[in-house]
């Protein structure tokens, strides 16, 4: 059976699993080496992983190794242009290095492309040529699929969508604007309007999301603000791109019953187009979870 791997890299550790052409799950591992260790150690792992799948299911019929990574990518070299929490893999070639390791063809794509392009092929967007996707996480990634394919931009730095701006003047941003959604919707900023709100020092998302379960209304009003700002971006998105469905997908849209409608309702206040089209446009969450990146890196080479 032909099959790929695909390996995703996320801020703290990585995880691969071989996959099938069909999209059947095979097996899942994960590796060990923190980011912090620097690239050499993280593509040691990385190919430590491939091959510890490679030689459960078979080197001839593997399709090739996709890997989604953080951060802006040169797509015709390979390398990371600016992944601003890891700076040691700025310049790096991890897809070289990563193929020389292993004799193998490898496929380095944005994260969020990644997930984009799993749930695409296995998940809420399945049969989809045409959608939009956030990933609420620590920061907020997006991927745009056009005509069945990543939109990359010239040299792949397109669907920055983390960074549109939804408050002027708003909260500064490490990209150097001020007010991108990502200060204003993603985890570190909802647990940021926590703290300013006097609701505790160290409570993630998640643990604001069960006060505003709860009915503590201070933690519903940060989940207020951060659905209106995302109501703002999906509004300017469907103005653009027209398209039928727009996918949220990462950790924070588990809290979807408290983002949602002041979410929906802005974007029903900002955006003509889904008025008009409000029959046919579907904003909704993903499906895959954790394991959407996974999927769609495993799907590059088998495309």
């Amino acid at each position: 059976m032909r099959y790929s791997i695909g390996i995703d890299l996320g801020g703290t550790n990585l995880r691969a699993a071989a996959i099938g052409e069909s999209g059947q799950l095979l097996k899942k591992v994960s590796g060990s080496t923190p980011v912090e260790a620097g690239p050499e150690s993280v593509i040691a792992d990385m190919a430590r992983s491939a091959e510890q799948l490679r030689a459960e299911f078979g080197r001839d019929t593997l399709a090739g190794i996709g890997v989604g990574v953080p951060g802006n990518i040169d797509m015709k070299t390979g390398t990371v242009l600016a992944w601003n929490n890891v700076p040691a893999f700025n310049g790096y070639p991890t897809r070289d290095q990563l193929a020389k390791r292993l004799s193998t063809p490898v496929i380095l794509e944005n994260d969020a492309n990644c997930a984009a392009l799993g749930e695409q092929w296995m998940g809420a967007g399945r049969g989809v040529d045409d959608l939009v996707m956030l990933a609420l996480g620590t920061g907020i990634g997006g991927g745009i699929i056009s005509r069945g394919k990543i939109l990359h931009g010239h040299i792949g730095m397109a669907a920055e969508l983390g960074h549109i701006t939804v408050v002027p003047n708003g909260n500064p941003c490490g990209c150097g604007n001020r007010g991108c959604v990502e200060k204003h919707a993603s985890a570190t900023a909802i647990g940021a309007m926590a703290r300013n709100l006097g609701l505790g020092a160290n409570l993630t998302a998640q643990d604001v999301a069960e006060l505003a379960a709860q009915g503590d209304e201070r933690a519903r009003s940060v989940y207020r603000s951060a659905g209106e700002s995302l109501g703002i971006a999906l509004a300017s998105l469907i103005n653009i791109f027209n398209a039928p469905l727009y996918l949220l997908g990462g950790g924070v849209s588990a809290a979807w019953d408290h983002f949602a409608p002041a979410m929906l309702t802005e974007v029903e206040r900002r955006s003509l187009t889904y008025r008009l089209t409000r029959a046919t446009t579907r904003i909704e969450r993903a499906t895959l979870g954790g394991d959407g990146g996974l999927y769609g890196a495993a799907s590059l080479p088998l495309r």
